[in-house]
């Protein structure tokens, strides 16, 4: 397989794979095959050099006129990075392994696949509910409640009543409940 690279110099050239994880095979989500075959039956050549995204004028699209690609979709602030930044980070949303991310991305390292495993609000809310319903399984788990809505304990007593508590003063001198 040969992919259109940037060299440093500023050059495109067509060649090889950067590495030996570039050579990989990455499943589609089936809402996306029919988009890509789409695609390919309308924009590419069957020639087995043909690009799959290439300009108008079947040139490769690189960063220096990807501006112009762009700006006729009304996306000014798009770069050429962020595509794979985005399902990336989609990717990594699924809850994959970094070692899974690795193998779809074509990463050597798992220093890359971190990259795109963003600490987001959403995935803070997620955990955080998670760990409620943990926490309340236990519980229930391990309560029992009667008809008139109060918890018992392990040995099915009624717990909540003030009769048995130890009662003792806290710094200011004021009385409070000790369970």
């Amino acid at each position: 397989m040969r992919v259109v690279r940037l060299l440093h110099g500023g050059g495109l050239v067509l060649g090889p794979l950067k590495s030996r994880a570039s050579r990989r095979t990455v499943s589609l989500p089936p809402a996306v095959v029919g988009v890509v075959c789409g695609h390919l039956a309308a924009e590419v050549d069957d020639s087995p050099d043909a690009l799959v995204f290439a300009t108008e004028s079947g040139r490769p699209i690189w960063r220096g006129n990807l501006n112009k690609l762009i700006a006729r979709i009304g996306q000014p602030h798009l770069h050429f990075h962020d595509l794979r930044h985005t399902g990336n980070t989609l990717a990594a949303r699924t809850g994959a392994s970094t070692r899974d991310l690795m193998a779809r991305m074509g990463h050597d390292s798992s220093q890359a696949a971190l990259i795109y495993q963003h600490a987001t609000a959403e995935a803070d809310r997620a955990i955080a509910q998670a760990l409620h319903e943990a926490v309340r399984a236990d519980r229930k788990a391990k309560k029992s409640t009667d008809g008139s809505g109060k918890a018992k304990d392990k040995a099915g007593k009624k717990s909540g009543g003030k009769k048995g508590k130890k009662r003792s003063a806290n710094r200011d001198g004021a009385e409070d409940d000790r369970g």
